[in-house]
């Protein structure tokens, strides 16, 4: 076993262990999720589709392979949960004035920006709910993991 030891204290104390904390958080996390996705089953839209909605409300005019390569996905993929989105009224497709006409920037609605708005209340709510039952200490404990869950997602 490793031993640290910490700067503020000068405690020796064991050294995490990546793996084991990872098979700790891995399945925490699978069911976090699991229970933020069901509070979309309720709305009528996909995890997928309202991630690929946040993102094209934050960048609008991307296109569908940029899209793509940012979600990790492959465009076809991308191309038909698009679909799905237009048919709603939830996006657009406009076609590029400039010299590639073939370029497709695609567009949040104004219905898509409400669903987006409405998601992301119903999911602050389910977690809030939670969150307040919980003892102050567990609460500063998920204040303070956040940067660190943070850092793990931009790698």
């Amino acid at each position: 076993m490793i031993e640290r030891t910490r700067p503020a204290t000068g405690v020796i104390a064991p050294a995490l262990d990546p793996v084991a904390l990872a098979n700790r958080l891995r399945p925490v996390l699978l069911h976090l999720n699991r229970h933020l996705r069901r509070e979309l089953h309720a709305m009528g839209i996909g995890g997928s589709q309202v991630s690929l909605l946040a993102s094209i409300a934050g960048t609008p005019g991307v296109g569908v392979a940029e899209l793509a390569a940012r979600e990790g996905t492959s465009a076809p993929s991308v191309s038909n949960h698009i679909d799905r989105l237009e048919a709603s009224g939830l996006v657009t497709r406009t076609r590029s004035g400039g010299g590639d006409r073939r370029r497709v920037g695609l567009t949040c609605t104004g219905e898509g920006q409400r669903v987006l708005r409405a998601v992301r209340s119903r999911r602050t709510a389910w977690l809030a709910a939670r969150l307040r039952d919980l003892p102050e200490d567990q609460m500063r404990a998920i204040d303070a993991a956040i940067e660190g869950l943070q850092a793990l997602v931009e790698r």
